[in-house]
C-alpha cells in the first residue's frame, strides 16, 4: 500500500436545516488501500460519501485528488475524476444485457448511430478479465445473481476509469459465499492500485477487509485506527459512545404449544406466479424459529400470506389454535398475530401521522381509545409518551411526525405497537435492516424478552449472524420450499450451501 493519499478531505462541513451533518471531518484514502467508514445510523457516512461523489456540495472545506483540489460538483465530475460509487440498491436496468448496462452513456457504435455489441461485448469481457470479475456480458441482468450484479455494478465504475471506490453496504444482500467472493475481488483490486472506501455495519467484516477504520458520531469524526488490532466491541464503543452486547444473550428455549401452524401453503405473487411451494412448518410458543434464505426465495410472499396481506392459492394458517387462512389483515391481527414488516415506512408506518396516531393504528376503534365511535386524543398521548419512553425512542414526541425519526427510531416504534398488543405469534421481517449497533442490541434484547414471556416469534432476516444468535430453530427457504432444518450451532457455510439449493437433496 502507498502512503500517499489519493483522496483527502479538509474540515469538510455540510448542513442541512436545523442539523449539521458532517462537522468539520477529515477523512484519507491511500493508493491501493481499502478504508472502511463505520457509524451509527445519522452519523454523516452517507452524507460525507454524497459529497465524494459529487450528489452534495460541501458548505465548507475542500477536496483534494491524488494532491490537487477537486471540484466535484456532480457525479459526471466525480466520474471525471477517478471516483465510482456502487450503491446498496443496485443502479442496473434489469432488461437490458450486462454489457449494455456497463457501457450505458459511453456506447461504442457504429459510425457515431447505432450501439457496436460486439464491441461492447468485447470491452466488458476484456475488462471483467483484467479485474477477475467474472460475468457474461450477453446475459439479462434481472436472471443472474444478487452478487453477479454487485460485480457488474464494480465493472460499471472501472469501464468508466474509477480509481477510488465508494462501495455502500456491499454485502447487505449477499450470502456468506458471495461475501467471501466480493472480499477477494477488493483485495485483487486494491492489488491492481485501485483505492476503495468500504461501509458497513457488519463489524466482523470491517475487520477482516480493511487496512484502516474511521468512525464517525454525529457528524463528528471520532478517531482513525489501524484495522490490525481492532475489535468488534471496541468499534462498537466508539460508533455509540458506551459498551454495546454484540453477542445476544439468552437462556434455553422453552417451546410450548404451536403458536403459529403453517400447512400445505402455496402463494402465488402478482404475476401469478408460485413464490411459496407447499410450505409446512409451526412456531411455537417460547421459542423464535429463523428463516433463512437469499433474498428473493419468497420470503416476502410467505410473510403477506401469514399477516392476511396476500390470499393463499393452497393451504392453510392458524394462529392460536384458530384457522385463519383467508383471513383479512385485521382479522389476522385480532386473532394474535404482531407483525414487524421487512419495510417500515411502507407497511409499518403512516409517516404523515404523528406518533401517537401510528401506534393507535391498530386498536383505534377498542377502548380506552375510543367508546361509542369517539377517538380520546389525550388517551393516545399518554400511552404513546409511555411506550416511546420505555422502547427508548429519540427525535420526537407522541405528536411528532413519524417521518421526522430517523431509521432506528421508527423502528422501535414500530416495535412498541406490535409488542404492546401482547400477541400470541410475533413475524419480524429484517427487524434490523439498515440499524446500526446499539439499536440492533435493543431490538434483539426485546425479542428474546418477548420469547421468554411465551410468544412465538417467527424470525425472517437476510443477516446470517442475526438468523444465528437469535434462532432456537433455523429454517432455509430456497425457491419458495423449505430445503433444510437446521440448530442455532449450524455453520454460515452449512447455511449458505443450503440457501443456494444445495441443502434440497438432504431436506428430502
Amino acid at each position: 500500500m502507498d502512503e500517499r493519499p489519493v483522496l483527502e478531505l479538509r474540515g469538510i462541513t455540510k448542513r442541512f436545516p436545523g442539523i449539521v451533518a458532517n462537522d468539520g471531518v477529515d477523512f484519507d484514502l491511500r493508493k491501493g488501500e481499502v478504508h472502511a467508514l463505520l457509524g451509527e445510523n445519522g452519523a454523516g457516512k452517507s452524507t460525507l460519501m454524497n459529497v465524494v461523489y459529487g450528489l452534495y456540495r460541501p458548505d465548507e472545506g475542500e477536496i483534494l485528488i491524488n494532491g490537487k483540489p477537486a471540484e466535484l460538483g456532480s457525479p459526471k465530475a466525480a466520474i471525471e475524476n477517478g471516483v465510482g460509487m456502487v450503491h446498496q440498491h443496485f443502479m442496473l436496468i434489469p432488461v437490458m444485457t450486462v454489457a449494455e448496462n456497463i457501457v450505458l452513456a459511453t456506447e461504442p457504435t457504429h459510425n457515431g448511430i447505432l450501439l457496436d455489441y460486439a464491441a461492447a461485448e468485447k470491452r466488458v469481457h476484456e475488462i471483467s478479465t483484467r479485474f477477475g470479475l467474472a460475468v457474461d456480458p450477453r446475459s439479462i441482468v434481472q436472471d443472474i445473481t444478487v452478487g453477479q450484479q454487485q460485480r457488474v455494478e464494480i465493472l460499471k465504475a472501472l469501464y468508466r476509469g474509477a480509481d477510488i471506490l465508494v462501495l455502500d453496504e456491499p454485502t447487505a444482500v449477499l450470502t456468506p459465499q458471495e461475501a467471501q467472493e466480493l472480499f477477494t475481488i477488493i483485495r485483487s483490486l486494491t492489488e491492481q492500485g485501485k483505492s476503495i472506501i468500504f461501509i458497513s455495519h457488519k463489524l466482523n467484516e470491517v475487520t477482516e477487509v480493511a487496512n484502516r477504520i474511521t468512525v464517525l458520531r454525529r457528524g463528528k469524526k471520532i478517531e482513525t485506527l489501524p484495522a490490525a488490532g481492532a475489535t468488534e466491541e471496541g468499534l462498537a464503543r466508539l460508533m455509540v459512545g458506551r459498551e454495546v452486547l454484540l453477542r445476544v444473550d439468552k437462556t434455553a428455549a422453552q417451546p410450548a404449544q404451536p403458536m403459529l401452524s403453517v400447512k400445505g401453503l402455496t402463494v402465488e405473487d402478482d404475476r401469478g406466479i408460485e413464490q411459496v411451494r407447499g410450505v409446512s412448518f409451526d412456531v411455537k410458543g417460547g421459542e423464535i424459529v429463523g428463516i433463512a434464505g437469499v433474498d428473493g426465495n419468497g420470503q416476502s410472499e410467505l410473510i403477506d400470506a401469514i399477516a392476511g396481506l396476500r390470499r393463499s392459492k393452497a393451504g392453510t394458517i392458524a394462529i392460536g389454535g384458530e384457522d385463519v387462512t383467508g383471513d383479512t389483515c385485521k382479522e389476522c391481527l385480532d386473532a394474535g398475530l404482531g407483525h414487524i414488516p421487512e419495510d417500515r415506512q411502507r407497511r409499518g408506518l403512516v409517516l404523515d401521522f404523528t406518533l401517537a396516531e401510528n401506534i393507535a393504528l391498530h386498536d383505534y376503534d377498542h377502548q380506552p381509545a375510543s367508546r361509542w365511535g369517539w377517538l380520546y386524543p389525550k388517551r393516545l398521548i399518554e400511552k404513546a409518551g409511555v411506550l416511546l419512553q420505555e422502547f427508548d425512542v429519540r427525535g420526537g414526541g407522541p405528536q411528532t411526525r413519524a417521518g421526522g425519526l430517523s431509521g432506528g427510531n421508527q423502528q422501535k416504534v414500530v416495535l412498541a405497537r406490535e409488542i404492546d398488543r401482547n400477541p400470541k405469534v410475533l413475524i419480524a421481517a429484517q427487524p434490523t435492516r439498515g440499524l446500526d449497533v446499539g439499536a440492533i442490541e435493543f431490538v434483539h434484547r426485546r425479542l428474546v424478552e418477548e420469547r421468554d414471556e411465551g410468544r412465538g416469534v417467527l424470525l425472517v432476516s437476510l443477516e446470517l449472524d442475526e438468523i444465528l444468535s437469535l434462532s432456537d430453530r433455523i429454517l432455509v427457504i430456497f425457491e419458495g420450499r423449505i430445503v433444510g432444518e437446521f440448530p442455532p450451532g449450524v455453520s454460515e457455510e452449512e447455511l449458505g450451501v443450503a440457501m443456494t439449493g444445495g441443502g434440497r437433496k438432504a431436506a428430502a
